[in-house]
């Protein structure tokens, strides 16, 4: 149970001045560069490691019971702390072990920065880390080796991407939890108002429905319409969504697998080319500044016939209060030449190289991530799960069938961002790409300047030499007057 912030500083104020000074270094280890955001965790973890070491002040005690603790960056709605509290009482349940969850940020740029805070200070605690998909690259030498405490026969049923995102320098260090992935929303009785029995198939065909939708809507008087709505902000969302775009037409994924910068070629060149044309066009001049709920907030209130975004908002668009709930479907992202491409997400839980129960952590860890607890929990949520089995299951399909989108989704083209290669720099890496990215959105620059500028600003994060897969592209194309 979660203490307050109040009640932890009280606690931990009383037990500072009445333990040894030769603890006082244990403390000041702790006492990480945290934000406001980060204070509570801060406290807590202060506190329990405080409590370790006055038990263990008495030899001739019974040893202390297990008790893991747990931070978790999905650990925020109501429904997902009913859920996993719900898998943790099953946990102790059956092996004795109790679990505390501790606090988290609620934005992942300090959730990343807290983890790495955390694991490089060495902290005993928490045992168990939430791991967002880019992340084991960032955090890995800090986790141990899971192969270590879990049989290869476990391993085996999880979709094979997911395994390899996780595994740094032949090191398992995260077990996948649940699957994310790019999807197109489609409203289903526009598209049957417009003579249109399906979605669309490629970006092409997108870029023509969207503006007959848009049109049509708009001379009936819905005049602040649109026809397509994604995640244009420069963030992290930008860098899935450009991936996308560049990856089914053929431009790669920014690094090759052996870290070679790749990024600046025709194809995408091409794809933010496209993009830049929707702007005002398909879809809002504000979407250079939507993230992943602005979208959702334009779909949701009936503004737009198309929506890029993730299952999450599948979940919250299906709700019995939403206003959509019975007016949409989804579909795999349209294909372009190179074919479909949807850019991987989802968590995973890895066990802390400073635990003080490995076998234990790594013990929570096979449990939350086991085929038993996914099927369970695909019974009473809609998080996909992350082995492919799972996606045939009966019950399991009546209660999620956009289940089988989504499996169609993955198979067709899982665009995987470049985090395990790039390791502890994928966050710098990012952040030249998708500001490159919007800067062609927000005609700061033409594409194949960001390309190349993008190129060298990379080459000197990695401390390498660029590889184009075309030099003089940029010469080419002004040449061309494009």
């Amino acid at each position: 149970m979660l203490a307050s912030h109040t009640d932890l500083r009280v606690e931990f104020d009383r037990r500072r001045r009445t333990v040894a000074a030769g603890r006082a270094y244990l403390i000041r280890s702790l006492h990480l560069r945290l934000q406001w955001t980060g204070c509570v965790i801060l406290c807590a973890i202060c506190l329990l490691v405080l409590s370790a070491a006055q038990g263990c002040k008495k030899p001739n005690q019974a040893a202390p019971e297990v008790v893991l603790t747990i931070i978790d960056q999905s650990w925020l709605d109501k429904p997902s702390q009913a859920l996993l509290g719900e898998e943790l009482k099953q946990f102790t349940k059956e092996t004795g072990i109790r679990v505390q969850v501790l606090p988290a940020p609620e934005v992942a740029v300090e959730q990343l920065e807290t983890w790495r805070n955390l694991l490089d200070s060495a902290s005993k605690v928490p045992d168990v880390y939430g791991i967002d998909v880019i992340w084991p690259g960032i955090l890995g030498d800090n986790l141990v080796d899971l192969k270590t405490y879990v049989p290869e026969q476990e391993i085996a049923p999880y979709f094979p991407e997911l395994i390899r995102n996780n595994t740094v320098n032949g090191r398992l260090v995260a077990l996948p939890y649940n699957l994310g992935e790019g999807l197109l929303f489609y409203r289903v009785d526009l598209l049957r108002k417009y003579g249109y029995a399906a979605p669309p198939k490629t970006w092409d065909e997108l870029e023509k429905m969207a503006k007959r939708i848009q049109a049509g809507e708009r001379a009936k008087g819905n005049k602040d319409f649109w026809g397509y709505v994604w995640q244009g902000a420069p963030s992290e969302a930008l860098t899935c969504n450009a991936l996308e775009w560049q990856v089914s037409q053929g431009g790669g994924t920014i690094l090759d697998e052996k870290g070679r910068i790749t990024v600046n070629n025709p194809q995408a060149i091409g794809a933010w080319e496209r993009a830049a044309r929707w702007v005002g066009s398909i879809s809002p001049p504000g979407v250079t500044a939507y993230k992943e709920w602005d979208a959702f907030n334009i779909w949701q209130t009936g503004k737009a016939a198309f929506m890029r975004n993730w299952p999450n908002a599948y979940v919250a668009a299906r709700d019995e209060n939403s206003p959509t709930r019975d007016q949409f479907d989804v579909a795999p992202l349209p294909a372009g030449r190179a074919g479909s491409a949807a850019t991987l997400g989802g968590q995973g839980y890895g066990v802390s190289r400073y635990s003080l129960h490995p076998r234990e952590a790594a013990m929570l860890v096979r449990f939350l991530t086991s085929r038993n607890e996914q099927a369970r929990r695909c019974r009473k949520s809609s998080n996909p799960p992350v082995m492919p089995e799972l996606y045939n299951d009966p019950e399991i399909l009546a209660r999620n069938p956009y289940f089988s989108t989504i499996l169609v989704a993955y198979r067709q083209g899982a665009a995987v961002r470049p985090s395990t290669v790039a390791g502890k720099k994928y966050p710098d890496v990012s952040r030249a790409y998708f500001e490159a990215v919007h800067s062609v959105l927000s005609h700061k620059k033409l594409a194949p300047q960001a390309a190349a500028d993008l190129q060298q600003e990379l080459a000197q994060i990695l401390e390498q030499k660029a590889v184009s897969t075309k030099a003089n592209v940029l010469q080419e194309r002004t040449v061309a007057g494009r």
